[in-house]
């Protein structure tokens, strides 16, 4: 899942995301703060498209972790190919405070895990440990 998630999805290897946590409680994921990432030249903070790709990307994160433990009985390439089909439908990001420090950490709480479509909460917080953003993803997961 750390292959899939952190390198086959290009775009989570090109932000740099790194898994911190495989809980399915509360799964955690890492970017590290770098000048390719800044919204605002002035400030040196973390631009909005990239607060929403972490929280997006964490959400689908969380989702295939529920997924995976709802069907924890099934192989791995059973497992893969539902992961495959997970896909974000709708993301609402509550940009809180700016996005100021030296890496971010995401987490991700599944509140609902139906047959097609997946809903969960997410936090994105700074190296100091403040909310820097909050966001609810729907998911389709058939």
């Amino acid at each position: 899942m750390r292959e899939l998630f952190e390198h086959k999805i290009s775009f989570n290897e090109e932000l740099g995301l790194r898994i911190l946590s495989f809980d399915p409680a509360c799964p955690r994921v890492r970017i590290d703060m770098r000048a390719q990432l800044v919204g605002h030249y002035a400030y040196g903070r973390l631009h909005g498209g990239v607060t929403a790709a972490i929280l997006d990307a964490c959400g689908g994160f969380a989702l295939m972790l529920a997924v995976a433990e709802k069907h924890a009985d099934e192989t791995a390439d059973q497992a893969m190919h539902r992961f495959l089909r997970v896909g974000t439908i709708d993301l609402r990001v509550d940009y809180l405070r700016p996005g100021l420090g030296k890496h971010f950490d995401a987490t991700g709480q599944v509140i609902r895990l139906g047959g097609r479509i997946g809903s969960v909460q997410m936090q994105l917080a700074s190296d100091d440990g403040t909310l820097v953003a909050t966001a609810a993803g729907a998911y389709v997961i058939s």
